[in-house]
């Protein structure tokens, strides 16, 4: 046994590569907070809030957090209920932390993230082994294209094409006949072989109106079509009436959201992400239940920087139910980049060496904790003193 002896936060930012926006967002990406952990044995362990005011659950259900409230939250609850605790026995962690306070799943995701990582290490092993196993061996990528320009949407999905990702996803929700648009210019850059999901982020009013354009758009053969409007009954609404497969995102938060989704018997897919149910344990949860139910998932973000990014990478390589390309980035510091795009958003990263990328999928880490290290100098670099 070894206990947790220290808990500290800091807020980094890095810089973007390209604006990345979707429906609803109103900062930009990458300015989250880190947690650095250190056990009785001095090593230390790693995790990251990738955490955003404007990204909620639907209708107010659960609410945004930002840098500085997982920071608060970390400092002045989380931190002092779970020092004492071995890194290893995540069950008491998430118990302490959730008598401690409720809710912020992003700050406890954060805290989880890096007693994994010590665990991990002191016993020797990578993360997914501690979630039960390793299902794959490969995490497939799907490339995020934000709401920019239909002709730099264009562009970029031809690089991205070329450089071997084979999912891309198109954000749309903001006017129908720029989403029609931008579908079409994306699918014919990027060719036939190539898999085109959107997300709307719940981008379109009414179950009515996500039903119009997403009819429309099938034309250009979607994999799926991401939260068109806000709320788990409107819709499977939209997916009793489409082809297309409908996934459920800001609908599907942790196991009792998942729950509410098989009861709808219309919704195919689940977004999973280490994030919102409050970390990796309670996010496997979430990728049982829609195994149990037969529906499929992915693992899904907000574009973290490498730290957390590690943790999405983890998950994806653990849990059976993540048959589908994830969105997660590429993440590649600036001295390993040379041009390419897939899966990049950032012109730097916080990680020693990239994640290595072969035929469109980053090849799961095997070294003990996350996988790899972190640059402490990067981090410093980054860093935003507040």
């Amino acid at each position: 046994m070894s206990s947790i002896v220290s808990v500290s936060t800091l807020v980094v930012q890095l810089p973007t590569r390209r604006e990345h926006k979707w429906t609803g967002l109103t900062e930009p990406i990458g300015r989250y907070l880190l947690v650095r952990m250190t056990d009785a044995d001095g090593r230390a362990g790693w995790g990251e809030a990738a955490a955003l005011k404007d990204w909620g659950g639907e209708f107010g259900r659960y609410f945004g957090e930002s840098a500085s409230i997982a920071g608060h939250v970390i400092e002045r609850y989380l931190a002092p209920a779970v020092k004492g605790v071995d890194s290893a026995n995540i069950v008491e962690l998430h118990a302490r932390m959730d008598a401690v306070i409720k809710g912020y799943p992003y700050a406890k995701a954060a805290v989880e993230f890096a007693a994994y990582d010590l665990a991990g290490k002191r016993l020797g092993v990578p993360v997914h082994m501690l979630l039960g196993g390793r299902a794959r061996e490969r995490v497939p990528v799907t490339h995020s294209i934000g709401l920019i320009a239909i002709e730099e949407a264009e562009r970029e999905a031809a690089q991205v094409a070329a450089e071997g990702i084979r999912t891309i996803k198109v954000k749309v929700g903001v006017d129908a006949k720029r989403d029609l648009e931008v579908v079409r210019a994306v699918r014919s850059a990027a060719g036939p072989a190539m898999d085109i999901c959107v997300d709307a982020n719940e981008g379109y009013k009414t179950p009515g109106e996500a039903v119009v354009v997403l009819r429309a758009m099938e034309q250009y053969r979607l994999k799926y079509a991401e939260q068109p409007c806000m709320g788990i009954e409107r819709i499977a609404e939209v997916a009793r009436a489409l082809d297309t497969p409908v996934m459920a995102d800001e609908s599907a938060w942790n196991a009792h959201d998942a729950i509410q989704i098989v009861q709808q018997h219309a919704i195919d897919i689940v977004s999973i992400y280490t994030t919102k149910p409050g970390g990796l344990f309670k996010a496997m949860e979430v990728a049982a239940v829609c195994r149990a139910a037969g529906i499929i998932c992915n693992v899904n973000g907000s574009i973290e920087t490498g730290v957390g990014n590690l943790a999405n990478v983890q998950l994806a390589a653990a849990a059976p139910a993540v048959t589908l390309s994830c969105v997660v980035p590429v993440s590649t510091p600036a001295e390993y980049q040379k041009g390419q795009i897939g899966g990049i958003y950032y012109k730097d990263d916080l990680i020693r060496v990239p994640m290595k990328l072969t035929d469109g999928a980053i090849e799961v880490p095997t070294a003990p904790g996350m996988g790899i290290e972190v640059d402490e100098a990067k981090v410093e670099k980054y860093r935003v003193r507040t």
